[in-house]
């Protein structure tokens, strides 16, 4: 059960330029599934901006400038809005280089675009000689449905997923230009929700940072450290034969319950930080019919890492021994993350793709607006007071790590 949440009121002094409360009561969370009133942007439909933005590149002419009227609520909206599902991600990297390179003529800053694969491309922003690198991934899980607003959250797959997050790091990225900072970088990458492609790729592209802030779900608060993952595919082979003559054949299904009992009985470790590991059958496949002794079935099996997996790995292969085979498909380790004085923490389950990066941007950060709770659900939301907080935070790590 996800524990329900209160929400401050929102000050006027961080609404000014955005959409502020219809409401001046005190903004309270909603439970999931509750009703929803939906509300327009304050100063520009997301839709005519888009349609007007599509229609003036079509034409070749310059682009609009967005960064002149977009707060962090229309920013998140016109990201949620934009169809990046995993490997979709051609036009809402698009829609960001146009947007952060209008950004950079006017800061003297520079944009690239690093192809990763065809239609593929990480957009990589940067201002001086990077110190700190703010990132996060702009591809989503599926399915796509776009964004919707009311007095407290902005709704919307990749929401909090991290749609909001990038537009609180663009606008912490202004704000400390506008106050004369430089030194740092904005990396955005694809891939994340499958396999982490547009990490892999910049870690072997590396521009001299010494911190990256990456950005998940956490509530506005730092995560010391991010459990890992280890997955295996649970296989188990039989022998066919007509379901009146049982002894005739062998159930593959019969071995991989048993396989998976056993698994279910290991005790996995437990961390004084990260907590304890967790266990979970993701899917279970097998058989030809029902009136057929199965001669092949498979679970997926999937553990969130405390450590660097080799204890639970070799007690899933004894666990399996004489039943089954368990091949390995996944294996990232638990880390340990930076801090920064002065912040609340928080320990996430998750894996993100600070392991991808391997060190290669510098000493890694997790942090974001949002709850994991909503992430990949019907009822994926961000809350708008965490969006105007995290542009605050992020610059003052920003600053902070600049300062070390």
């Amino acid at each position: 059960m996800v524990a329900r949440r209160v929400f401050r009121r929102i000050p006027e002094r961080l609404v000014k330029g955005a959409s502020s409360p219809k409401s001046q009561s005190r903004i309270r969370g909603e439970r999931l599934g509750g009703k929803v009133n939906t509300c327009s942007l304050s100063s520009v439909s997301i839709g005519k901006w888009m349609e007007r933005y599509r229609g003036i590149h079509a034409a070749g002419s310059q682009p609009l400038h967005p960064t002149k009227f977009m707060n962090v609520f229309e920013l998140t909206r016109a990201l949620v809005d934009i169809d990046s599902v995993t490997p979709n991600e051609e036009e809402v990297g698009v829609f960001l280089a146009d947007y952060l390179r209008e950004l950079a003529e006017r800061t003297s800053g520079h944009v690239e675009m690093m192809s990763v694969e065809p239609h593929r491309f990480n957009v990589y922003a940067y201002w001086g000689e990077p110190v700190v690198t703010l990132s996060t991934h702009i591809d989503t899980v599926p399915p796509f449905y776009p964004a919707r607003e009311d007095e407290t959250f902005i709704w919307g797959r990749g929401a909090c997923d991290t749609k909001g997050i990038i537009a609180s790091m663009i606008k912490a990225v202004e704000a400390l230009l506008a106050a004369g900072d430089r030194d740092f970088a904005l990396l955005f990458v694809v891939g994340e929700e499958r396999n982490s492609a547009g990490a892999y790729y910049a870690s072997k592209h590396a521009r001299g940072s010494r911190f990256i802030v990456n950005g998940e779900p956490t509530e506005n608060q730092l995560a010391p450290g991010s459990k890992g993952a280890l997955r295996f595919e649970i296989i188990a082979c039989g022998k066919m034969a007509h379901s009146a003559y049982p002894q005739l054949g062998e159930s593959a299904i019969e071995k991989l319950l048993d396989a998976l009992l056993k698994i279910r009985a290991i005790k996995l470790p437990v961390d004084a930080t990260l907590g304890a590991s967790t266990l979970n059958i993701g899917t279970i496949t097998g058989g030809r019919a029902p009136n057929v002794i199965p001669d092949h079935a498979m679970a997926e099996v999937f553990i969130r890492l405390v450590d660097d997996g080799d204890s639970t790995r070799a007690a899933i292969a004894g666990a399996v021994k004489g039943l089954a085979e368990a091949k390995e498909i996944l294996c990232i380790p638990a880390i340990r993350l930076e801090s920064v004085e002065g912040f609340e923490t928080t320990v996430v389950s998750y894996t993100t793709d600070i392991p991808a990066f391997a060190g290669a941007w510098g000493k890694p950060l997790l942090f974001g607006p949002g709850s994991i709770h909503f992430a990949h659900t019907d009822e994926e939301r961000v809350p708008k007071i965490e969006l105007l907080e995290a542009v605050d935070i992020y610059k003052s790590i920003v600053r902070q790590l600049k300062s070390k």
